[in-house]
């Protein structure tokens, strides 16, 4: 064991509309946006041999788990059919990213960040993150 971490992060887009049937606004109305979203991956330990050596794990890794996700149900698609989700609040979302990634098998996933716009984001994680969210110690998930 090791004190050392780290963490890794890969940034997704896809353009997608959703409405919100229980909100009290606007958004209960049938509308869509360009959604960013971020995968976080952490590790202790990095590769020791071969092509992907002295990393964690390669970017290209975590972009092979989210390219069927955004093919089949996120990018140009209307969320509340795509997802199954009735609600699909940023929150929701996230969440669902998430298990998906998870049921994939994506070593060291550890979060998923959905901004539903350029000042509006949500943070999920299954588990709490700690020894950095819980910690005191300076990182800042949300740049």
């Amino acid at each position: 064991m090791t004190n050392q971490q780290w963490l890794l992060a890969k940034e997704f887009r896809f353009e997608a509309a959703h409405k919100l049937p229980y909100h009290d606004g606007k958004c209960s109305r049938l509308h869509g946006h360009s959604w960013r979203g971020v995968v976080y991956v952490a590790g202790d330990r990095l590769v020791t041999e071969g092509a992907k050596q002295g990393m964690v794990t390669d970017y290209s890794e975590i972009k092979k788990y989210l390219e069927p996700l955004l093919e089949n149900y996120l990018d140009h698609y209307y969320l509340n059919e795509s997802m199954g989700l009735e609600s699909p609040t940023s929150e929701a979302i996230a969440a669902w990213i998430y298990e998906k990634l998870e049921q994939a098998g994506l070593a060291g996933l550890i979060a998923v960040r959905i901004d539903e716009t350029c000042t509006s984001i949500c943070l999920y994680s299954k588990n709490r993150i700690s020894g950095w969210l819980n910690s005191g110690e300076s990182i800042n998930l949300l740049p």
